[in-house]
């Protein structure tokens, strides 16, 4: 098993439709804000003082004691008390069209290959599942220290390369262009090279 580069030229006789120049980085900006946007939960919350446990009792009269008016032990200004603008659990989701996926995933394509990090290789898969021999196959294909490639895979390989934190298996229905950012090296079967270029089209 070995990986060849993949250059513009042969990417374009693979039908892959990649962007010329500077062509869609905003949109290759704002869809990696927005993927990184819709993974956060947005539960942090604190309470204010009607929420805080404590009494509403008055704690000494208002006037004639010397210390300061207090009305309230629930009071932000006391230890215990509410939590003055604190974080409320709100959504961060943003939308993205779809031609803007698109041009956002041809885009990061393009910087890829440009930058010498895809190769393509033949059918990669590991029939025995053993994690050894799955790390000795990557190893032979390169030796970069995050990998992730891109193709159809059986339980096998997956159950193979699953504990495997450097590199990443992914379909090729599935990757998006923050994966091709994330990773030192991409390795794309012969399927994932079909299946990008129509999702590229």
């Amino acid at each position: 098993m070995s990986a060849t580069q993949l250059s513009i030229e042969s990417a374009k006789k693979a039908n892959l439709n990649l962007v010329e120049g500077r062509q869609g980085s905003q949109a290759l900006h704002q869809t990696v804000v927005a993927y990184r946007a819709n993974r956060r939960s947005g539960t942090a919350c604190t309470k204010n003082r009607s929420e805080v446990s404590g009494s509403g009792k008055k704690l000494w009269r208002q006037k004639g004691t010397g210390r300061a008016r207090m009305g309230s032990v629930r009071s932000p200004i006391w230890r215990g008390g509410g939590v003055v603008f604190g974080p409320r659990p709100r959504d961060y989701s943003k939308k993205i069209l779809k031609n803007v996926k698109r041009l956002a995933l041809r885009t990061a394509l393009t910087a890829r290959i440009r930058d010498g990090a895809v190769y393509s290789v033949g059918d990669f898969s590991i029939a025995d599942g053993k994690t050894k021999t799955f790390v000795s196959n990557v190893s032979g294909l390169t030796d970069a220290k995050k990998v992730l490639i891109v193709g159809a895979f059986d339980q096998s390989t997956f159950r193979a390369g699953r504990n495997v934190a450097r590199v990443q298996l992914i379909s090729a229905e599935d990757v998006n262009a923050e994966h091709l950012l994330g990773y030192e090296t991409v390795l794309l079967t012969p399927d994932a090279v079909e299946t990008l270029a129509r999702r590229t089209a």
